[in-house]
């Protein structure tokens, strides 16, 4: 009540002096995950960073765990300008800038100090700057860390145990490509969707990194974790153009700084996960493995077939380009 009396009492005295009242601009901020997620930690920071430095010119608004619907339609949501700012997996990013799937190659990355340089470099930046020719401005690149199996069928040591495994993908011909070639039966399916399709057995497992399995508890509707490693996840803090291009300098500037804050939020959150998350499982009762060397080598040579796809479709100079990147 004493913010409301306090700001009913400031614009009156605008009023008063015959000044218009100062309007807040809304930003309404949706996400797949829970508030106390990485995607909300990240989303949290956004915030306070852009309250601390514009005062009273924004409200944040938050849509967790898939308040606005889907990612797809959330992405969309900002092309159309109705909703302004989203935390977004990179699952459905393809579909909107195509660049963006050469990220999701399986075996790409050798750890996440490599996906981070990557990300924050020349390679990453180009790529971001796309999504301003599609409705879209892309802030920054998050991050939810390599990504790991889950399953209730049997534990994961080479390709033949996931022979026929129902395993949900995300929206992502990259993904697709990769467990086609392993011989699973990957089943694209939107995030909302997962955790009943799991309990039912539409689904045997799905795949995603620590941050997510911890968070959501993916323990309570699944049995097997294996640490595969096999994909690097990124995310990205994305803006709806409309909104971005309303904004004026010293707003943008601003944005961009809680951003780059927000970004090393989400990233400190997956390095306590990556640290403490197995150890959460297992007293959560999970059965975890982890591939050797030797077993992930026979996965990577799974999928050669996928591979020569990705140098046609993304380029063998740019795929090398990352792999060897410094």
């Amino acid at each position: 009540m004493t913010f409301v009396i306090r700001g009913l009492a400031a614009a009156g005295a605008l009023a008063a002096f015959g000044l218009p009242a100062l309007a807040q601009t809304e930003v309404k901020i949706g996400y797949a995950l829970a508030p106390d997620s990485h995607y909300g930690v990240a989303a949290a920071k956004l915030e306070e960073v852009v309250l601390q430095e514009t005062g009273d010119q924004f409200t944040f608004t938050h849509f967790p765990s898939s308040g606005l619907g889907g990612e797809r339609e959330v992405i969309e949501g900002l092309q159309l300008g109705t909703i302004e700012a989203t935390i977004v997996s990179s699952g459905t990013l393809a579909n909107f800038v195509p660049e963006t799937g050469v990220f999701d190659i399986p075996f790409l990355f050798r750890d996440l100090d490599h996906a981070r340089a990557v990300l924050d470099g020349p390679i990453g930046e180009e790529i971001l700057g796309q999504f301003d020719s599609v409705g879209l401005h892309g802030l920054a690149w998050g991050e939810q860390g390599f990504r790991h199996i889950t399953n209730n069928r049997n534990a994961i040591h080479t390709p033949d145990d996931v022979q026929g495994l129902k395993i949900r993908t995300m929206e992502n011909p990259v993904h697709l490509a990769a467990f086609n070639d392993m011989g699973a039966a990957p089943t694209p399916m939107a995030w909302p969707e997962v955790i009943s399709s799991l309990q039912q057995g539409v689904i045997d497992g799905q795949e995603n990194p620590l941050s997510v399995i911890v968070s959501v508890k993916l323990d309570e509707v699944q049995d097997y974790l294996t640490l595969s490693g096999h994909v690097y996840s990124p995310a990205m803090l994305l803006v709806s153009k409309p909104f971005w291009e309303g904004l004026d300098d010293d707003q943008k500037a601003t944005f961009e700084t809680a951003a780059t804050e927000a970004v090393a939020a989400m990233r400190g959150y997956v390095d306590n996960v990556e640290t403490t998350g197995v150890e959460t499982l297992k007293e959560r009762g999970m059965e975890i493995n982890e591939l050797s060397a030797e077993e992930k080598a026979a996965f990577q040579e799974s999928i050669a077939g996928a591979y020569e796809g990705y140098y046609e479709t993304y380029g063998k100079d740019r795929v090398d380009a990352i792999v060897n990147f410094e």
